[in-house]
């Protein structure tokens, strides 16, 4: 099938580093450098006198191991939770909802699954922060909770899918973003990049894509180099609407939060 040759499916979910750097820098390219995610307005500095902000999520026990925290306020644990910061990154958050705070530890990305032996070390820093408190903790069991995002992690590994589109040849139009695909420049022309599990609306952001591939000019082509004509990508537009499909029936909602943080 032609959507067969033109799709990039992330077996080892590591492996999404290595496609990002051969599709393209982060620098702005003057055919087009969409955001996948829109990036709300932040203050570089605030009051010293301000407390500081914890928010109201708990976390998704579905890819976050939550250690629920009782006794101890949250913005004395977010004051002294700058350690953890350092060590584990944005996959560490801080939260308090129902009168506890939660400390969150993100599990499954498109790096694969945290190993059992760094999941326990943030459970620990968590007491001991906790226990320098007068504070009581309480979590789930490790070993179920990594099984749990082992079964999640093989499931969006089958449905982590990009559609590449390869247009060649010189462009007779500048494109700008803004329709969920990104563009780039490669050598003898353009590839515009679908990715699927982050695209929000996939069936117009496809139909988007192909019409904006037919509008630079150029031959359309997959990744080994065949060109695509409106049946091959009538039948990839099919496969499209089928991962949306399959990406619903395991829980989760293309371009949602959860799949952004899922397929980051």
């Amino acid at each position: 099938m032609a959507g067969e040759l033109i799709y990039n499916r992330v077996q080892e979910r590591a492996t999404r580093r290595q496609t990002e750097q051969a599709f393209g820098s982060r620098h702005a390219d003057v055919l087009l450098e969409a955001p996948m995610e829109r990036r709300e307005p932040t203050l570089e500095s605030a009051p010293p006198a301000s407390p500081p902000h914890i928010p109201s999520a708990a976390g998704d026990p579905r890819i976050d191991y939550v250690v629920e925290v009782r006794g101890a306020a949250a913005a004395t644990l977010q004051a002294h939770w700058s350690g953890i910061e350092r060590r584990f990154g944005r996959r560490a958050g801080l939260s308090e909802s129902g009168g506890a705070v939660h400390a969150t530890f993100q599990m499954v990305s498109r790096n694969g699954v945290a190993g059992e032996a760094e999941l326990l070390e943030f459970r620990t820093e968590v007491e001991t922060l906790a226990v320098a408190h007068g504070a009581a903790v309480s979590a789930p069991p490790m070993r179920e909770a990594l099984d749990a995002a082992q079964a999640l992690d093989r499931a969006c590994a089958d449905v982590d899918v990009q559609i590449a589109l390869h247009v060649l040849g010189p462009v007779e139009v500048e494109l700008r973003g803004g329709e969920g695909f990104s563009v780039a420049r490669r050598e003898g022309g353009v590839t515009l990049l679908l990715d699927v599990p982050r695209t929000p609306d996939l069936g117009g952001s496809y139909a988007a894509m192909t019409r904006a591939a037919r509008r630079l000019g150029g031959r359309v082509v997959d990744d080994n180099g065949n060109a695509l004509d409106e049946r091959a990508l009538g039948a990839i537009g099919a496969e499209v609407e089928a991962l949306r499909m399959r990406l619903g029936e395991i829980g989760i909602e293309p371009g949602s939060p959860l799949a952004l943080r899922l397929f980051s």
